[in-house]
């Protein structure tokens, strides 16, 4: 195929090295599917830690955790595809180090795999609460599968359920909690849900949602200590002195990308594994994509690294072609992420930081739980969010896409049809 290396020569002239990606994740998983698409025929040896096939995380604090979704549903492929590819799969396996100058994987049993490129889906990793009694049994993170099997085990009706951190993922376990028939206190130190993401204005719509389906919200409160019985967790004691019961703790505070092996290689690291718009790390046969990856991105004019399920889907693909020589593979997509919770469905389009905006415009009234938000700069959409509103991702994009400055008042009208706006 065109444009495409055959992996019988490695870049440092070794002879049928394969490329290795670490990281068994959706991204690694979907890296080595497009390689194999794309023509790739050499070897393939795809490194996880966990112990289960490659999947999918989003339906851990979603359907999966409700119960909804069957296991088999989150995996990225059959287990027969990984030999019908001719993938080498190693689970259960870490990794100890990388040795860029001389191509080399040491693993941790001290086994040593040489590559012609490399790819690291490295993710990301829970940040521990930092407090006393937070090693006790009962208080539960949220990343890997048995992560929310464990969680799921506990909502059960009548139990007391306190969530620390009003962030995607505790709201979307106080969903789960609250369906499942649990007490559910959510614990957040700033004054709304999501407030650093979404900006107050739309932050509100959030709070307003937990709070009519029974959830106990604590805005502006600290954590000082997770009290037990002398077995498990039975409590927060927050930092004014009051006590939230409880029978479990979820902490969601936020998630670090997985960095120590690149960190330890010498490769750049900044909030994330530094890579070009190709993926392609400070050293030009290593690679990053997903969580870890803090990429140059064309369209934006900037290093961003963002954590969600679409980087982790469509980022590898792009890794994969560049390690292939494909002078065109550029990661310029616009970021997209979806959440569920109760019976409120949103999809979110393009990237803004809290300081990054000047205004919000509605179409549509958030009170009903049905509008689009767009966060504008200068006129110009930055970023789009549409909550029980359908099939308007594409014609966000393109308007976040384009740059263009927009008539605020067209926008907020359900009448003007966001395609039209987004081709003027």
């Amino acid at each position: 195929m065109a444009g495409t290396d055959s992996g019988t020569t490695g870049a440092n002239g070794g002879q049928d090295r394969p490329i290795v990606i670490i990281g068994a994740s959706l991204g690694g998983a979907k890296a080595a599917e497009e390689l194999r698409e794309a023509g790739y025929r050499g070897g393939i040896v795809l490194i996880g830690e966990e112990h289960e096939r490659p999947y999918e995380r989003p339906p851990l604090s979603k359907g999966y955790l409700q119960g909804k979704t069957p296991r088999e549903k989150i995996y990225v492929h059959p287990p027969q595809w990984y030999g019908e590819q001719d993938v080498t799969l190693r689970l259960g396996t870490a990794v100890a180090s990388i040795d860029p100058a001389g191509h080399t994987v040491t693993l941790a049993d001290d086994g040593r795999i040489e590559y012609h490129k490399l790819l690291l889906t490295t993710g990301s990793v829970p940040r521990r609460l930092p407090v006393p009694g937070a090693d006790q049994d009962g208080v539960l993170y949220l990343r890997r599968v048995e992560d929310s099997d464990r969680i799921r085990a506990a909502l059960r009706p009548g139990a007391r359920i306190a969530v620390v951190g009003a962030g995607w993922i505790g709201l979307e376990v106080a969903a789960a909690a609250r369906e499942a028939g649990a007490e559910v206190t959510v614990l957040e130190a700033l004054e709304l849900p999501l407030l650093r993401v979404l900006g107050r204005e739309v932050a509100q719509v959030f709070a307003d949602l937990h709070r009519a389906h029974g959830v106990d919200l604590r805005f502006g409160v600290t954590v000082a200590e997770l009290t037990g019985d002398g077995t498990a967790v039975n409590g927060v004691r927050l930092g004014d002195g009051t006590t939230v019961a409880a029978d479990a703790v979820v902490v969601g505070i936020g998630i670090s990308p997985a960095t120590g092996l690149a960190e330890a290689a010498g490769l750049e690291v900044d909030n994330g594994i530094k890579t070009d718009q190709q993926l392609r790390t400070s050293d030009p046969d290593v690679f990053a994509a997903g969580d870890a990856a803090n990429a140059y991105h064309p369209l934006f004019g900037r290093h961003i690294r963002v954590e969600h399920w679409a980087n982790a889907v469509n980022q590898p693909r792009t890794a994969a072609r560049a390690m292939l020589g494909q002078p065109d593979a550029v990661y310029d997509r616009v970021p997209y992420f979806f959440t569920d919770q109760y019976d409120l469905g949103a999809e979110y389009v393009g990237y803004v930081e809290p300081d990054g905006y000047d205004q919000v415009v509605f179409r549509g009234d958030p009170a009903t739980r049905e509008f689009v938000a767009f966060w504008l700069s200068g006129g110009r959409v930055r970023a789009g969010m549409n909550v029980n509103v359908w099939d308007v991702t594409d014609p966000i994009r393109e308007l976040v896409r384009s740059g263009r400055v927009v008539d605020t008042k067209a926008l907020a009208d359900p009448g003007v049809p966001l395609g039209e706006l987004a081709e003027l």
